[in-house]
């Protein structure tokens, strides 16, 4: 089991937020691989973040993380202000522990690059019975639920899930006790390259759900506005280059992650990247987004990861851009801001 800090001790939030609300120049963002995230490690290298920042008077460290929830339990703890994670992770694990986190960039929904892959032939309701791999309670574990129910199973009808780290899962699927794992690109892409390998499922089967962000502590954002224009200024200038086809700025991406520029290009075919701010804009005020996170919360409540001892899959309040909220809303610890995006959007940066 992955860990989720589901419990941060109050000595630790409190000392936590007097800080996090005050004005300040310096920053830390964590960031782990994975195509839509790519752009903040070219970011950092490239030495756009840092003109961004200079514009704006502060400083931005942007550090990568080898293991993913390590580094959102890092976020939670306040080692860091921002990170980028998915919807249901951020749901889980700082909104679940009380941290109040806002979603400052929607960069894109997995449309194919998390997939449920069997080894050898068979389809989904071959799954009963056998063991699956995969990182526990993360968006992986999600997209099997997702993926059972399409052929009327669910977990109980498996002989359980086995927590493997994102670090171990090639490793794990080319061993011959491991028969079906659920994983995430660019690791996808390198256990399909098995001619063994049979994706049975995948993220295209429930577009929009699997959403990439940039989440950030809240009361960070709004002490520190700067902070979020730097950080939304320096991603959209990657976003125009990496929509315009530049060979260069895609190659390192590329090569940071572990493949090569058509690789690359691959992956992203199954990524839907919001290139435009206004598209990224339009998604977050869609209100299918509300319908998603409800989703979402019932998963995690199912799972008992909604926060500790949460009564019900309302117990976090999430707010959208237009005020609306699902769940609790005397309990709000994941919003959804369009703001800066639009600014991006309007060419206010």
């Amino acid at each position: 089991m992955p860990k989720h800090l589901p419990v941060l001790t109050a000595a630790i939030l409190a000392a936590a937020t007097p800080l996090a609300a005050q004005e300040r120049d310096s920053f830390r963002v964590a960031w782990s691989i994975y195509v839509g995230w790519m752009p903040w490690g070219y970011l950092e290298d490239s030495g756009i973040m840092d003109k961004w920042a200079e514009k704006y008077d502060i400083d931005v460290e942007i550090v990568q993380f080898n293991d993913y929830i390590e580094s959102i339990n890092q976020y939670t703890a306040g080692a860091f202000d921002g990170v980028s994670a998915t919807n249901m992770d951020t749901l889980s694990i700082p909104s679940g522990s009380g941290v109040d986190t806002t979603a400052l960039i929607v960069g894109d929904f997995s449309n194919g690059n998390d997939a449920v892959i069997l080894k050898g032939e068979g389809d989904l309701t071959t799954l009963a019975g056998k063991p699956v791999n995969l990182v526990e309670l993360s968006v992986s574990h999600y997209l099997l639920a997702r993926a059972l129910d399409s052929v009327g199973l669910s977990e109980a009808d498996l002989a359980g899930v086995i927590n493997t780290s994102d670090a171990d899962m090639i490793a794990a699927f080319a061993t011959d006790d491991v028969e079906t794992v659920v994983t995430w690109n660019p690791l996808v892409a390198t256990i399909l390259e098995d001619p063994a390998a049979n994706k049975l499922f995948d993220s295209s089967d429930i577009p929009g759900e699997i959403i990439d962000l940039m989440v950030v502590n809240t009361e960070v954002l709004e002490a520190n506005p700067a902070f979020g224009m730097a950080l939304t200024g320096a991603w959209y200038e990657v976003m125009s280059l990496m929509a315009a086809g530049d060979e260069e700025v895609l190659t390192a991406m590329a090569e940071a992650s572990g493949t090569d520029l058509a690789g690359y290009q691959a992956q992203l075919v199954s990524t839907e990247m919001f290139y435009d701010p206004a598209a990224a804009v339009a998604f977050v005020t869609d209100p299918a987004l509300a319908e998603t996170m409800t989703n979402v919360a019932e998963f995690l409540f199912d799972k008992g990861i909604l926060g500790e001892g949460a009564p019900s899959a309302d117990f976090i309040g999430v707010e959208y851009p237009d005020g609306t909220i699902t769940g609790d809303p005397n309990n709000v610890r994941f919003r959804y801001t369009s703001e800066f995006m639009q600014m991006a959007a309007d060419g206010a940066l």
